[in-house]
């Protein structure tokens, strides 16, 4: 079998926020990965991981359907994706790393570095019908979209990017995504109250999150270019984090000894909305064509929800931008929770159904 990387493989896509780069290609969020259509007998890929404390999984589609999931082990490995398909048909592949890019492990990374195959050649892709972005917590890394309801490790196998909300969306419209989240983090903070951990301070690297000094090198910090792939949509579901930290004791800076709280003061939830005006203000002058959707409920609105409107109101009447809306999504109930209690995979189902009739209303046709 010959092995190629992707660099001499342009038919090949790469999904996901990524440097350019492709020999090798560095796979950092949730749902980045490769596609492809195949018309060979049997196709292998070729990966280089590593990690402390969480390994990444990836699943495998084909045609379609959902086919394979794995971890992959440290080091370099080649899998069999299939083999002993009819030569000359085409298959559609695609693969997805399932797991987010893991702040808090800096040894955690994944790459591909080739595909190995003996016959058969690979064919151009149809240009997307749209192109999605979706910025969020552990809801958009589909942290809780696999496994048991009684599951409440924290590990990477509970991760999915299949069983979500944005994939069934995309793949409703004919879109390409790319997903920006991290678990636990939102606006002010994360749901313990450290500041450090607000999603818009890493919105313009291409994985400014991913911390340590070999993510650096990979490309992590890089600027992310937002023109060569402009997004017709942003979707951001971020708040969820910042109702459950006012609930919860404040952070303790281990360095200064000083405190940080979010708490549901009058003058904290004006700071609150203001950087929920903020950061869709920053996310139009990145996104000049993209309609802004703030998509936000699947673990409730609690108080966010009435904010959040408030802000996507201020943010229209402040710029005159009557592209960006605030979309209420279905909540997790009993029948719908998944692991972790986080929302399941039939959650994000009805969410994409809901979002999926909105973006298809306010989207314009493509010819």
């Amino acid at each position: 079998m010959e092995k190629r990387s992707l660099a001499s493989l342009p038919q090949v896509r790469a999904l996901g926020r990524h440097t350019g780069g492709r020999d090798p290609l560095t796979l950092f969020y949730t749902a980045s990965g490769i596609e492809c259509l195949f018309t060979g007998s049997e196709l292998h890929l070729c990966l280089n991981a590593g990690f402390d404390l969480y390994e990444p999984w990836i699943s495998v589609e084909l045609n379609g359907a959902w086919i394979a999931r794995f971890p992959v082990p440290a080091g370099e490995s080649e899998v069999c994706l299939f083999r002993g398909m009819t030569p000359g048909r085409v298959k559609h592949v695609r693969v997805l790393k399932d797991v987010q890019a893991m702040h808090d492990d800096p040894g955690h990374f994944l790459q591909v570095t080739g595909l190995a195959f003996a016959d058969g050649g690979f064919l151009p892709l149809p240009e997307p019908a749209c192109r999605l972005e979706f910025v969020g917590n552990s809801i958009t890394s589909g942290e809780g979209a696999l496994g048991a309801r009684c599951e409440e490790d924290w590990i990477s196998p509970f991760f999915s990017a299949v069983n979500h909300y944005a994939r069934m969306t995309a793949d409703a419209l004919g879109a390409e995504w790319r997903i920006v989240s991290q678990s636990g983090w939102g606006l002010l903070s994360s749901w313990d109250n450290d500041p450090r951990c607000r999603l818009m301070d890493h919105y313009d690297a291409v994985c400014g999150l991913a911390a340590g000094a070999h993510n650096a090198a990979l490309g992590a910090q890089q600027p992310y270019d937002f023109a060569a792939w402009p997004a017709d949509a942003v979707i951001l579901n971020l708040g969820t984090n910042d109702d459950g930290a006012m609930n919860n004791p404040p952070w303790t800076d281990p360095a200064a000894g000083a405190q940080y709280a979010q708490r549901p003061t009058p003058e904290h939830l004006a700071e609150l909305e203001q950087t929920a005006v903020d950061t869709l203000k920053t996310v139009r002058s990145r996104n000049p064509g993209a309609l802004l959707v703030w998509a936000f409920g699947m673990l409730g609105e609690g108080r966010m929800g009435p904010l959040l409107r408030r802000a996507v109101a201020r943010y229209t009447a402040e710029t005159g931008d009557s592209r960006a809306f605030y979309l209420p999504l279905p909540a997790a109930d009993s029948e719908t929770m998944g692991a972790r209690q986080h929302p399941g995979a039939a959650c994000h189902r009805r969410a994409a159904e809901v979002l999926t009739a909105f973006l298809r209303r306010q989207l314009p046709a493509r010819p």
